[in-house]
């Protein structure tokens, strides 16, 4: 193909310019190749609004104020700058940074690395491999959202359990009698009762109808207030001078926290619902994709508000796509075959979306306690031998399987029917 000169630098371009973007911190670095890999010119741009203005239009001059001849290679699926190329009209790729690693041998074995070797490894690889790099779309403004905020729901539950964990310790150390009541220091009501008796003193001094009261408003039905009396005027462990008190306040510092934290939990979880219902059938037209997509998610069995928030938020791609293969991959139910001359093991696949294999996991141990169908298939598994994960793995593949055929039919799911082999 005919080759033309670009600009006074001597930049070779031909009908396709592929682009390697290494992105830091501060600075993104930016190589240039043509279709032949001659050329490499480098740039470095502030990561910032215009320094990504200034790179896009830096790129579109080199294709002649063609974007659609420019193809971009880079590490990270999203992010800012991934978006204004996007919006901007150009193609962009990902790769995985192990992919990257591999085809960074190509040009040196010493090991060494430096930015301008990451970008222009990324462009060339992307000129001689394309089939390795995936490309990248902008996601519809709904799932966005679910994204951000099923995200936002795994780190405030990560965060309650960690501080849950930390209350528990310290109840340990020196009012070990509250632990009876919730053993793991991880409900409302229980936080309540804490801060009406941080120490086994206050605990003693406590009267019923407060701790009526306490348990009638969070509607706490398991305990009578007798029990929690009972527990509070117990024996105290032996402590040394001090240790109530400064346990206590530490609690005390705890307690507002994990409050906080458990009403913000219960903010995501009605967003995320009322994201739901609108890409159901709220604000989106009747008859989209995304609507019928909501709805056959949620007729499954065992597929709950964070299930479908989850899956949608995470493989939307493959999703749309209706690709089996691709889905079973990502969520880590695809196992991975090994095999070196009479060698062969088939291992569980640990390169996948761990957000979207914990949540399919879970969605598949829920679905084989609802369904009798997927209860045979998981106690199957178990009298082959398996391990509960592995017939968990199993589940999942059929739960996906069933999903992609339902999504190409746009049918919901009928438990009358047999599920799909």
């Amino acid at each position: 193909m005919r080759q033309r000169r670009l600009g006074k630098g001597g930049a070779m371009a031909e009908a396709v310019l592929y682009v390697g973007i290494d992105q830091g911190e501060e600075r993104f670095q930016v190589c240039v190749v043509n279709q032949a890999g001659i050329g490499g010119e480098q740039r470095a741009f502030s990561y910032g609004g215009d320094g990504i203005a200034e790179a896009v239009a830096w790129l579109v001059s080199l294709a002649r104020g063609d974007a659609e001849r420019l193809r971009v290679a880079i590490e990270t699926p999203r992010g800012a700058l991934v978006e204004g190329l996007l919006q901007a009209g150009i193609a962009v790729f990902s790769l995985n940074p192990k992919q990257l690693d591999r085809f960074r041998d190509r040009f040196t074995v010493s090991g060494s690395k430096d930015d301008r070797l990451d970008a222009r490894v990324l462009s060339d690889s992307l000129r001689t491999d394309p089939g390795a790099f995936r490309r990248l779309r902008l996601d519809p403004e709904g799932l966005t959202k679910l994204r951000e905020l099923s995200r936002l729901e795994d780190e405030i539950k990560q965060e309650l359990r960690r501080l849950s964990n930390r209350l528990r310790a310290l109840l340990h150390r020196y009012h070990v009698e509250l632990l009876a009541l919730c053993a793991a220091a991880d409900e409302p009501w229980f936080w309540s009762l804490v801060e009406l008796a941080p120490t086994p003193e206050a605990g003693k001094r406590l009267r019923e109808k407060r701790v009526e009261r306490l348990l009638r408003e969070y509607r706490i039905r398991r305990l009578r207030s007798q029990d929690v009396l009972a527990r509070l005027r117990k024996t105290p462990l032996p402590v040394a001078a001090g240790v109530a008190e400064a346990c206590s306040e530490h609690v005390l510092l705890l307690l507002p926290r994990l409050q906080l934290l458990a009403q913000q939990q219960q903010h995501c979880q009605r967003r995320l619902e009322q994201l739901l219902d609108e890409l159901q059938g709220g604000e989106v037209e009747p008859h989209t994709r995304e609507h019928r997509d909501v709805r056959i998610l949620r007729s499954l069995p065992g597929a709950g508000r964070y299930t479908v928030a989850t899956m949608l938020a995470e493989a939307w791609e493959p999703l749309a796509a209706r690709a089996y293969s691709v889905l079973r991959a990502q969520s880590g139910a695809a196992p991975v075959t090994k095999q070196s001359g009479r060698v062969r093991l088939v291992l569980m696949r640990y390169g996948c979306n761990r957000r979207l294999r914990q949540v399919v996991h879970q969605w598949a141990f829920n679905a084989s306690r609802q369904d009798p169908r997927l209860n045979a298939l998981y106690r199957a598994e178990r009298e082959r031998g398996h391990s509960h994960s592995r017939a968990m793995r199993g589940v999942a593949d059929r739960l996906l399987k069933m999903l992609t055929v339902m999504l190409q039919t746009g049918q919901a799911y009928d438990p009358a029917r047999r599920l799909v082999a």
